[in-house]
Order: C-alpha cells, then sequence, then structure tokens
C-alpha cells in the first residue's frame, strides 16, 4: 500500500511538474512575441513620426515662405534632372568618332566623313559636319566655322544653368527673410503681452530657424546636383576644343 502511494506520489509530481514548464514555455513564449510586436510597434510609430515630425516642422514654420522655399527645390530639381540627361545624352566617345571620321575621309573623301557625323549625336559631332562641310575652301573657313559652332554648341550646353544658380541664392535669402519675420513677430507678442515671456520669444525663433533651416537644405542640394553639371559641361567643352584640334590637323593632312 505504502508502495502504491508512493508511485502515485511520483507520478502527481511528474504531471505537476511538466505542466508548470509547459505553463513557462507557453508565458516566455508570449513574452517574446509580445516584446518583438513592440518593437515593430516602435518601428512602425517612429517612421511614421518621422514623417509627422517634418510635416509639423514645415506648417510652423509658415506656408507662405516654406511653400516658396519648396517651390525653389522643385523647379531646380527639374531643371537639374533635365540638364543631366541632356549632358548624358551629349557625350561623345571622341576617340571612336575621331578615328572613324579619318577612315572615312580617306577612303570615301568629305561625304562620307559628313556621313559618320550626321549618324552620331552630341555637340563634337556637329562641329566636325560644319567644318568638314566647309572644308571644301581653305582652311580658314572651316576653322572660323568650327570655332563659331563650337560657342552654339557651348550656348546649348549652358542653357538653364542660371536658373540653378539663382535657386540656390534665393532659397537661403528666403530663409533669412522669414527668420527676420519671425523675430519681428515674436517681439510684436512680447509687445502686446506687455512683457516678457520665454514662451513667446522661443516659439517666435524656433519659427524663424525653421525657415533658416530648410532654405539652406534646399540651397545644399541643389549646390550639388550644380557641381556636378558644371563639371560634366567642362569635361564636354575640353573633348570639343581637343576634338575640334584634330579635326584641324585631319583637314590639313587631306588637303595636301
Amino acid at each position: 500500500m505504502k508502495r502504491l502511494f508512493s508511485i502515485l506520489a511520483i507520478v502527481f509530481l511528474m504531471a505537476f511538474g511538466t505542466a508548470n514548464a509547459t505553463t513557462n514555455a507557453a508565458t516566455i513564449a508570449t513574452t517574446v512575441v509580445s516584446a518583438t510586436q513592440a518593437d515593430d510597434a516602435d518601428d512602425a510609430t517612429e517612421e511614421l513620426g518621422f514623417h509627422q515630425e517634418l510635416k509639423k516642422r514645415f506648417i510652423e514654420g509658415g506656408p507662405g515662405f516654406m511653400g516658396i522655399v519648396l517651390l525653389c527645390l522643385i523647379l531646380g530639381l527639374a531643371i537639374c534632372i533635365e540638364r543631366i540627361i541632356f549632358l548624358n545624352l551629349s557625350t561623345t566617345n571622341t576617340k571612336r568618332l575621331t578615328s572613324d571620321v579619318e577612315e572615312a575621309l580617306q577612303s570615301g573623301g568629305l561625304e562620307a566623313a559628313k556621313e559618320v557625323c550626321r549618324n552620331t549625336k552630341g555637340p563634337v559631332a556637329s562641329i566636325f559636319y560644319q567644318g568638314l562641310d566647309r572644308a571644301d575652301g581653305d582652311l580658314e573657313s572651316a576653322e572660323k566655322a568650327v570655332v563659331a559652332y563650337g560657342g552654339v554648341q557651348m550656348g546649348q550646353l549652358e542653357k538653364n544653368i542660371s536658373w540653378i544658380s539663382l535657386f540656390i541664392a534665393l532659397a537661403p535669402m528666403l530663409g533669412f527673410m522669414g527668420t527676420v519675420i519671425g523675430m519681428i513677430q515674436a517681439f510684436d507678442k512680447i509687445q502686446s503681452a506687455g512683457g516678457m515671456d520665454a514662451t513667446l520669444v522661443a516659439g517666435g525663433i524656433k519659427v524663424a530657424l525653421l525657415t533658416t533651416v530648410f532654405g539652406l537644405i534646399v540651397a545644399i542640394i541643389l549646390q550639388v546636383f550644380y557641381n556636378y553639371i558644371v563639371a560634366k559641361i567642362d569635361s564636354i567643352v575640353n573633348d570639343m576644343e581637343d576634338s575640334s584640334i584634330t579635326l584641324m590637323d585631319m583637314l590639313s593632312k587631306h588637303k595636301k
């Protein structure tokens, strides 16, 4: 009988321990899942909070000045993207073009060389075509045509660049104007309140600084694109000048 009670007691303890272990495991799993869901919820809240914070700061800066600064950014980026696409399409493999034109001059004469230039895109090919088109006369006429048309192509490369410079200068100026207006409004509130209140001063200064920050951010973004565009233009212009010299050398040899 005692042995039976002992066996029943052992079975009860084992069953109770297994149940506790299962309960603890389930509790731990529930805790882990809850913690993971809480982390995910915090991340989503943080991501949502960034956009809400950006929207809040934009509204606090004043829709008038902030809207104009945003318009400067949109127009500036549109012009930058258009210029970058145009300049990339205007880039030509000048070494290959020069080699093809030279081979065409030797094999088929001026008409074959002009046909090569017609089938090639870019300002370098256009300059080559103008020079070859006037190569029937003297070399001086061809050289003048190359120089004149090179200036035309350079003007096309630099088209609308001045607008980017305008937006770069205008965005921080608008921000500074918003800063001045915000400070004036802060002092007007202090004068109306009849005393010095830190809340009124802090609110006005915050609005003033927000316009300046957004203006500087716009100017920095556009300045990066502007420097890239200017460097790209300089590279194409250098290729144009080197290729023009090479073309005149080829025409001189062809005349002989």
